[in-house]
């Protein structure tokens, strides 16, 4: 049996690398192995050149910049409105408080197409069309539903004990806000947080139609360049442009794992 389990677990990672070390062995490829009938794993003569014609054909360094910091605001904010939303939808069990959890759920349902239209009139309308402040925005409210249910999970975890323990002790609400309940949310805004950062590093279509002008579009929406008007694409300098923004999701998660893994208690001894 476990011996089953533990096959059905390595066919499962295979199954999730199995793009990224194509990616990055087709990265690696010149030309000549690109077009062959017979592709390989492992390139026979791997070469830069890739990575040299991306960078020169297109402004991946300054496309990159745009996502970064689309990406780290969005997360920022998302995780700080959040959070105190969070809370307040955790500890009041009330009607009006469960229908707000619901309606948060229930709106993840909506199509990107559904909502595109009315947003792009709301944000001509505050003059943000063409600007990372307005996709800034876009990106925070996409992403708040989904980490508001994240974090009601997290609120829900640390036991209101704790908080009328402190009470007693003689702290006050913002006290305990502040040294009990937030260092134990700590892993729970963390992973939120990477989840708003991933999801806004990753997103094409608000950016796509949101941003106009080429010094402010981010990766995504750049990455669309190595692709021909009749759907070809230049596969070397693609996959090499697409390792590139791969690598700092992942250099993101590799920072913050053990802050994700953390106990959720970690903060609960009193000193």
């Amino acid at each position: 049996m476990r011996a089953g389990q533990y096959l059905a677990l390595l066919a499962y990672l295979a199954f999730l690398a199995f793009p990224f070390l194509w990616l990055l062995s087709t990265a690696f490829k010149p030309p000549r192995e690109l077009g062959s009938l017979h592709p390989t794993w492992i390139p026979a003569d791997p070469t830069l050149a890739n990575f040299r014609q991306a960078f020169d054909e297109q402004p991946l360094l300054r496309a990159g910049l745009n996502s970064l910091v689309a990406a780290s605001c969005a997360a920022f904010l998302a995780v700080a409105v959040g959070t105190p939303m969070a809370y307040v939808l955790a500890r009041r069990r009330s009607l009006p408080a469960r229908a707000a959890a619901g309606w948060v759920v229930v709106s993840q349902a909506f199509p990107f197409v559904l909502v595109i239209v009315p947003l792009f009139l709301l944000l001509k309308n505050l003059h943000q069309i063409d600007s990372l402040p307005g996709l800034i925005l876009v990106y925070v409210v996409w992403a708040l539903p989904f980490a508001l249910w994240m974090l009601v999970g997290y609120v829900r975890a640390v036991p209101v004990e704790l908080e009328e323990a402190a009470a007693v002790d003689g702290a006050g609400r913002a006290r305990i806000l502040a040294s009990v309940t937030g260092p134990l949310l700590g892993p729970g805004m963390v992973a939120t947080g990477l989840f708003a950062f991933v999801s806004a590093w990753n997103e094409f279509f608000f950016a796509l139609v949101l941003l106009k002008t080429p010094q402010k579009q981010t990766l995504p929406v750049v990455l669309t360049h190595f692709l021909g008007a009749e759907g070809t694409a230049d596969l070397g300098p693609l996959a090499a442009g697409a390792l590139c923004a791969t690598l700092p999701s992942l250099v993101v998660f590799a920072a913050v794992q053990k802050r994700i893994t953390g106990g959720m208690l970690a903060g609960a001894v009193k000193h």
